[in-house]
């Protein structure tokens, strides 16, 4: 029984949300609408249950103190400290110009903006690496690669007036059509890897086999 319920809740959750866009009735859709505002206390739970965990991981590496165990206390505080000023009405809640907005436009969106920053250096250095020229496709990517790069800034247009026109081609033409492909594809994917977890052939997610 212990794998039997959560594969029978999971049929039955999974057919509801797949059927409430075959049944557009108003008495299924308002069984729809009191199962899917079921899903919302749920994943308030998982909330906590994230937020414990966090908690008793960083925790136990502050005890130790093992490695970056300082980060982990600016975590924890800063993770604390957020839900707090969010949460009290003396703070002013989460409207604009209170502390938890000046904390996620002025420290958060900073950090993000950063973060990102540095991901560029990264792709750029993975870029060249798969742009090493050895076979009839790699050459096609790094070819593709610089042309658009090129057709994307004013120099393009200085070398060829229509360059940015050529360049639209590519990006609308075969790149689009590749792009739909992997999707079409990924789409396929998808629905295959949801019908195994409906009828229980996909269990990972019970922890096991």
């Amino acid at each position: 029984m212990r794998r039997e319920i959560p594969i029978a809740i999971c049929l039955l959750a999974g057919l509801s949300f797949i059927l409430e866009y075959f049944i557009p009735h108003r008495q299924v859709l308002s069984i729809f609408e009191t199962i899917r505002q079921w899903s919302i206390i749920v994943i308030a739970f998982a909330y906590v249950l994230g937020l414990s965990n966090l908690v008793r991981v960083n925790f136990h590496v502050i005890q130790k103190k093992q490695r970056d165990w300082l980060y982990k206390i600016i975590l924890v505080l800063g993770v604390f400290f957020t839900l707090i000023v969010g949460i009290i009405p003396y703070f002013g809640g989460i409207q604009e110009g209170t502390i938890f907005d000046w904390i996620y436009y002025y420290a958060q969106y900073p950090l993000q903006a950063t973060m990102f920053s540095l991901l560029a250096f990264f792709i750029a250095s993975a870029a060249f690496r798969a742009f090493r020229i050895r076979t009839f496709q790699a050459s096609l990517l790094a070819i593709t690669a610089v042309l658009v790069m090129i057709g994307r800034v004013p120099v393009g247009e200085k070398l060829w007036p229509g360059f940015p026109d050529f360049i639209e081609w590519i990006m609308n033409v075969p790149q689009l059509a590749g792009k739909r492909a992997i999707m079409i594809g990924a789409a396929l994917g998808a629905i295959s890897t949801a019908l195994k977890v409906l009828t229980g052939l996909e269990r990972t997610y019970l922890g096991g086999d």
